[in-house]
């Protein structure tokens, strides 16, 4: 098993910042290499009070769909809210939960952004840089950028960019659905990112994966 970056998370806000500006530079953007049979989806919730955060992860077959395992991890909060550094508070327990699937999938999809962020670094692409893994990143959220107006159907597609640099695509999954933003996790192009996140979104908003993540971590929520 590869491994990526390591470092502390037991990090102050500015140090947190700081490291972002480092590792966004280590984030590749490049054409899947290898065959995709197996994808990956993650996501997480709280405890009421936010003192625990409950990570869940998925394993699916690429081509069908079928669901393989589920994992799920649950920690302490290390780092309260803050805007941008969304990384430092979810991701040691996603990385836990990721741990505990049999295998690591061949694709990961993160809800949250990769490189639309405004270092260039978000949750998606920590994950991907961690785990030396192909992410992408499927934020329910604008969290910077500007773009047009995307169209109504299903595959519609807009540039999202920020300082004259294209960080993203919004993309409708759903005829007059609420879009998402995809960007590159780690280890993908754009493109792939776009083209694999409508090919898991057959019948949701939401690519599967992550859709099948949120809702065991909502569950598991209800009864721990």
């Amino acid at each position: 098993m590869t491994e990526g970056i390591r470092h502390s998370w037991h990090l102050t806000p500015r140090e947190a910042v700081a490291l972002q500006r480092e590792l966004a530079g280590l984030v590749r953007q490049e054409s899947l290499a290898g065959p995709v049979n197996t994808v990956g989806g993650v996501d997480c919730a709280f405890t009421a009070g936010g003192r625990q955060i409950i990570a869940a992860a998925v394993l699916m077959e690429a081509g069908t769909g079928q669901l393989l395992a589920r994992a799920y991890a649950v920690d302490s909060v290390l780092m309260p809210y803050v805007p941008g550094l969304l990384s430092f508070r979810e991701a040691p327990a996603e990385l836990a939960a990721i741990g505990e699937l049999p295998r690591r999938p061949d694709l990961l999809l993160v809800d949250g952004s990769g490189v639309a962020h405004p270092r260039r670094l978000g949750i998606a692409s920590h994950l991907g840089l961690w785990l030396d893994l192909p992410t992408i990143g499927v934020a329910k959220s604008r969290l910077c950028g500007t773009h047009r107006a995307v169209g109504r159907r299903r595959r519609s597609r807009v540039r999202l960019v920020d300082d004259g640099q294209v960080i993203g695509a919004v993309v409708r999954t759903r005829d007059d659905v609420r879009p998402v933003y995809v960007s590159v996790g780690h280890r993908v192009t754009l493109d792939d990112a776009v083209a694999w996140t409508l090919r898991l979104a057959r019948h949701y908003r939401l690519p599967e994966p992550i859709r099948a993540a949120d809702h065991m971590a909502g569950e598991l929520k209800r009864l721990l």
